[in-house]
């Protein structure tokens, strides 16, 4: 049994580490986005008029978004222009894992795009020292009804079973160039209605490639009440066939929908009963990966201070060293910065999120951010309270 390690302190209230990298001025504007994202109507009004404003083509509309939201939490349109923002959080040892957060026309000329576009990411990230991971779904490179009438266990007609055989070629070629290059791959979690069909697919893909090492990581969103089962499943099947593990653990993304849709189907809501519930599961989970961590490596994709903190718990009580390879911290670039930045500076393997695409396209992405950081009950957001907080520490500083 490892002895406990004692490892650096943890300050997630530390705004000079959190904000280093931040000058006056990028303070001022962040300060300004998100006082302006904390009026929920501000934010309903003004996403609409920026999704109107693009379609119209109105001059100057793009520009405008480009250099606010846009730049908040997006690297760039392409990948040239997010390698800017990879060597900039580098220097603050925070790595980047690149987006390609278009979603797709579901056409097979849109897929093929996507998958060429992300064998582009693996290729950047094999040997660079700032791009722990690539990422993808299934749904950017695969018909997601496809997905859906798999896991509903309808037979595909003929045409259908050559799309899928297309789509499995896809998600084959971006795990296989992955496993090529030593570059690790999320699969990232979707809605449950195919979700277990990508599970199948990660499986495959992790027995076909995590040979040596957790190249292909499948994503378990424990807002759901069955993931911590399902990841204890694949551990065993890991083990007992020989393979690794890679997870990443979210608490989840498509709460309302899958409420939604499972009334109107007549089936169990999937999601958990109370985010006390998922909070639980989800350090559960943590719990569980530490404790199995010789076969399942695991990135904590949270946004969570208790979560966070509970990890590099295990982690000393585990006697790992905060840089263990095999365990990760990722939140989304331009949040929870004073997450990722205090985490990075006390030695843990942290990485940010960074999506990119066309402005127009990633939109949704954009406008799903903005409510996030909207004021909830009267409250200001976390961020905005923090950015807040570091302005007056910098005024009270020169005074």
């Amino acid at each position: 049994m490892p002895e406990p390690q004692t490892h650096p302190a943890v300050s997630f209230d530390n705004t000079a580490v959190a904000f280093a990298s931040k000058s006056d001025g990028e303070l001022k504007q962040m300060y300004a986005l998100f006082a302006a994202m904390n009026n929920k109507g501000l934010v309903d009004l003004g996403g609409g008029m920026m999704k109107r404003a693009l379609s119209w083509g109105l001059p100057g509309s793009k520009i405008i978004i480009k250099h606010t939201i846009f730049k908040q939490f997006c690297g760039g349109e392409t990948i040239a222009e997010c390698k800017p923002v990879i060597a900039e959080l580098g220097k603050f040892n925070i790595g980047t894992i690149l987006d390609y957060s278009v979603e797709g026309e579901g056409n097979e000329q849109s897929f093929d795009h996507t998958r060429d576009e992300l064998l582009k990411t693996i290729d950047l990230a094999a040997g660079h020292p700032h791009i722990p991971f690539s990422v993808f779904k299934v749904t950017g490179v695969a018909d997601s009804a496809l997905l859906e009438k798999i896991q509903a266990k309808q037979q595909l007609t003929a045409a259908e079973q050559q799309t899928y055989d297309r789509a499995m070629q896809r998600i084959d070629a971006l795990c296989r160039r992955a496993h090529e290059k030593n570059v690790r791959i999320f699969i990232d979690a979707e809605e449950s209605w195919f979700q277990d069909t990508i599970d199948d697919i990660a499986r495959d893909m992790m027995r076909r490639y995590n040979q040596q090492r957790p190249i292909v990581w499948n994503t378990y969103q424990l807002y759901r009440h069955d993931r911590l089962d399902a990841l204890k499943a694949d551990h065993d099947h890991a083990v007992q066939e020989g393979y690794y593990v890679g997870a990443k653990l979210v608490r989840g993304a498509y709460m309302e929908k899958e409420g939604r849709v499972a009334q109107q189907r007549g089936y169990r809501n999937p999601i958990n009963p109370s985010k006390q519930a998922t909070d639980d599961l989800y350090d559960n989970a943590l719990r569980y990966s530490i404790g199995h961590i010789e076969r399942l490596a695991i990135c904590a994709g949270t946004h969570n201070e208790a979560s966070s903190r509970l990890l590099t718990e295990l982690l000393a009580d585990a006697g790992l060293a905060p840089n263990d390879e095999r365990v990760w911290f990722a939140q989304l670039y331009g949040m929870s910065d004073n997450l990722s930045y205090n985490l990075a500076h006390a030695g843990y393997n942290t990485a940010k999120y960074v999506p990119y695409g066309p402005v127009e396209a990633v939109m949704p992405y954009l406008l799903r951010r903005a409510d996030e950081n909207t004021a909830i009950a009267g409250q200001s957001s976390r961020e905005f309270l923090l950015i807040k907080r570091e302005m007056e520490r910098r005024r009270n500083k020169v005074r």
